[in-house]
């Protein structure tokens, strides 16, 4: 007789799914780290760099990195801080479309903020092939010290740190990623130990990126730009009331305004 826990067990084999294939890391241009396995972005449509307005310095200092890794070159780790809805996230998709479209086989890796403790795993993954990949973390901040820990051993120092074909694309609110809590540094033996701790994170990211919000003469032409891309009439001091009516001038402002204009008109961006 057939042990019945041998059976069990083969009848959970059937019934569980089957593996999902291996992802193939050299033809896709953008792919989602889930945590313990990767998949093709199902649609990586970036925004054209030329639509990307007031982030000038900042678009050049990018791009030029992200050409030097896809090229095999030194390349830096990239902190991209500042203000929210300044285009921080659409220009490192926007730098990785442009990059391509010049033919460079760099790819992206969009991995959730929820899934840094598995980034060793996605690292060993991608060191296996010759392919240069972004690894772009959006919004990044810390509650936990021993997670900013983590980052900091695998950005430099640490035995597992990324291969040579992957940097580092974070996003942040914050300049120096974690809160400056004043009630930790009044209860430092030695206060300035904790400020050069919080500290130490932001450091190990060898380009760092500032963004700010824009005046009004930018964020009109920020509109404009959109406008003129997709065929839509706009009247610059509607466009003014819409920042007004949202309590922010910025770039994800402009292009919500973008929408609505384009709904207006029954057209589709």
């Amino acid at each position: 007789m057939i042990d019945p826990l041998i059976r069990i067990a083969e009848a959970l084999e059937r019934l569980a799914p089957p593996p999902a294939p291996p992802t193939d890391l050299a033809v896709h241009p953008a792919y989602i780290w889930r945590g313990r396995d990767l998949a093709p972005a199902r649609a990586f449509a970036p925004m054209p760099l030329a639509l990307l307005q007031g982030v000038e310095k900042q678009r050049v200092a990018l791009l030029a990195n992200l050409e030097r890794l896809s090229a095999g070159h030194a390349a830096q780790d990239v902190l991209l801080w500042g203000a929210r809805g300044t285009g921080k996230s659409a220009l490192v998709k926007g730098a990785v479309g442009a990059v391509q479209a010049q033919g460079g086989r760099l790819a992206l890796v969009e991995a959730a903020t929820t899934h840094l403790e598995t980034l060793p795993d996605l690292f060993a993954l991608l060191a296996g092939t010759d392919r240069p990949f972004a690894i772009f973390i959006d919004d990044l901040g810390f509650d936990a010290a021993a997670d900013a820990r983590a980052l900091r051993s695998i950005l430099e120092g640490g035995a597992e740190a990324r291969p040579a074909n992957c940097r580092l694309l974070v996003t942040s609110n914050r300049r120096h990623l974690l809160p400056r809590d004043i009630e930790a540094q009044s209860s430092a033996i030695n206060p300035r130990d904790s400020v050069d701790d919080d500290l130490a994170l932001a450091d190990r990211f060898g380009l760092s990126l500032g963004f700010h919000m824009v005046n009004q003469d930018t964020y009109v032409a920020i509109v404009r730009g959109y406008a003129e891309a997709y065929g839509l009439v706009f009247e610059p001091a509607d466009a003014i009331q819409w920042a007004t009516r949202r309590g922010s001038r910025s770039g994800r402002v402009a292009w919500q305004y973008v929408v609505e204009l384009a709904g207006r008109q029954g057209k589709r961006v």
